[in-house]
C-alpha cells in the first residue's frame, strides 16, 4: 500500500491522497478577480488526481497584491467569482484550498514575465507597507505599519476567510513565507520594531498568531487551517529552522492543523543550497519538534521520491508546483508507478488502458 496515495484526514476534511498542488501565482487576474484561466489551470490539477488544489496567493487587501494582476478576495464580488472554481475542484473529488496573503514590502511590481521590477506610484503602482521601513533589495522604502494599521490587517484576514468560506473553499492557508508581509514580521532581517510586534521571536510572531486566531474564529471547526512558513532565511542573522519549529509549536496551540514548509524569499542575499528535496529536512525537524502535521515542498519531482518522503515520516504530504505545471496528471502517473489507485474522470477512463 502506497503511503503517498493513502487518504489523510485533518479535522473533518479527508484528502484522497497526499499529493497536493502548491499555490502558484499566475499574474492573470483582472482587478483581483479570477478568470477562465484560473478555472482551467486549477481544474486540470483536480482532474489529474491531486488530493488538494490550492489557489495562488490571494490578497486580503488591494495593497497586498504582489502585482496589479494578482488574485484577490477583499470584495464579495471577487469571492463570488471563485465559486465555480471551488465547485469544479470539489466535483473532481479534490479538496479546494485558498492561500490568503499580503505582499508587504514586495508589493507593487511587474509580473515576472514582464521583468518583475518595482512599479512606482507615478507609474500606476502603490505604496508598499512593512513592519519596518526597510526595503527589499532595490525596491522602494516601504511605509511602516502603525498599530492601528496592524489591527485593520487582522480584520482584513478574517473578512477574507469569511469570503473564502462563502466561495466554497475547505482549507484556508495563511502565507507567512517567501518574504511577504507575515514573513517580514517573523524575520529579524525585516522587523526592527520596538513595540509588541517586534523584538524577540514572541513579539515578531504576534501578528501571525493574531491573524490565525481571527481566522480560526470565523472558520468552521471541522475545516483545517494551514500556515506556509519559510523555515530559514538562508542568511546569517535571519530565521532558522529552530525558530520556525518554535513558531509551529505556538501555531499548534492556536488551532493550526498543518504547517506547509518552504524557505527563503526575504533577502536578496540568501544563499540557498538547492538539490532534490532540499527543504524536506526542515519539514522533518518542524514535524518532530512541534507535533504538527507538515507538508514538504521544493524540487520534489518523481513519485518514488515523494513516496519515500511520506513513508519515512519526513512529511505527511508533498506539495508540487513546477512538476504539476509540466504534468497536471502527475498523481495518475504516480499511481501507475507505485502500483496504487488514482482518480480518473469518467471521460478519461479509456486512457487507463496501457
Amino acid at each position: 500500500m502506497s503511503h503517498l496515495l493513502a487518504p489523510l484526514t485533518l479535522r473533518g476534511t479527508t484528502f484522497r491522497n497526499r499529493i497536493w498542488v502548491s499555490p502558484m501565482c499566475q499574474y492573470s487576474s483582472v482587478d483581483g478577480h479570477p478568470t477562465d484561466w484560473h478555472l482551467v489551470h486549477l481544474g486540470a490539477f483536480a482532474r489529474g488526481g491531486a488530493g488538494l488544489v490550492f489557489t495562488e496567493a490571494t490578497a486580503v487587501t488591494a495593497e497586498g497584491m504582489i502585482s496589479a494582476r494578482d488574485a484577490g478576495i477583499w470584495t464579495d464580488a471577487q469571492a463570488r467569482d471563485y465559486v465555480r472554481i471551488a465547485d469544479f475542484i470539489r466535483g473532481q473529488g479534490a479538496v479546494p484550498g485558498i492561500q490568503l496573503a499580503h505582499a508587504g514590502r514586495k508589493a507593487s511590481v511587474l509580473p515576472p514575465f514582464e521583468g518583475g521590477g518595482a512599479v512606482s506610484v507615478a507609474d500606476g503602482g502603490w505604496q508598499p507597507v512593512a513592519p519596518s521601513p526597510i526595503p527589499y533589495g532595490d525596491h522602494p522604502v516601504p511605509k511602516e505599519l502603525t498599530v492601528t494599521d496592524i489591527a485593520a490587517l487582522v480584520d482584513a484576514w478574517a473578512r477574507a476567510a469569511e469570503r473564502a468560506l462563502s466561495a466554497g473553499f475547505e482549507v484556508v492557508e495563511m502565507h507567512a513565507a517567501h518574504g511577504y508581509l507575515l514573513h517580514e514580521f517573523l524575520s529579524p532581517l525585516s522587523n526592527h520594531r520596538a513595540d509588541a510586534y517586534g523584538g524577540d521571536l514572541t513579539g515578531r510572531s504576534r501578528l501571525l498568531l493574531e491573524i490565525v486566531d481571527a481566522v480560526r474564529a470565523v472558520w468552521p471547526a471541522d475545516r483545517p487551517v494551514f500556515v506556509r512558513v519559510s523555515a530559514t532565511d538562508w542568511v546569517d542573522g535571519g530565521l532558522t529552522v529552530d525558530d520556525i519549529a518554535d513558531v509551529a509549536s505556538a501555531l499548534k496551540a492556536h488551532g493550526v492543523d498543518l504547517v506547509d514548509v518552504s524557505s527563503g524569499g526575504n533577502s536578496p542575499r540568501q544563499q540557498i543550497a538547492l538539490g532534490p528535496g532540499y527543504q524536506v529536512p526542515f519539514a522533518r525537524v518542524i514535524r518532530e519538534r512541534s507535533g504538527l502535521p507538515v507538508g514538504a515542498v521544493g524540487l520534489i519531482t518523481e513519485p518514488a521520491q515523494a513516496e519515500s518522503i511520506v513513508a519515512d515520516g519526513s512529511a505527511d504530504a508533498v506539495l508540487l508546483a513546477r512538476a504539476m505545471l509540466r504534468e497536471p496528471s502527475w498523481p495518475q502517473r504516480a499511481a501507475y508507478e507505485l502500483g496504487g489507485e488514482a482518480y480518473w474522470a469518467p471521460q478519461y477512463l479509456r486512457a487507463r488502458q496501457h
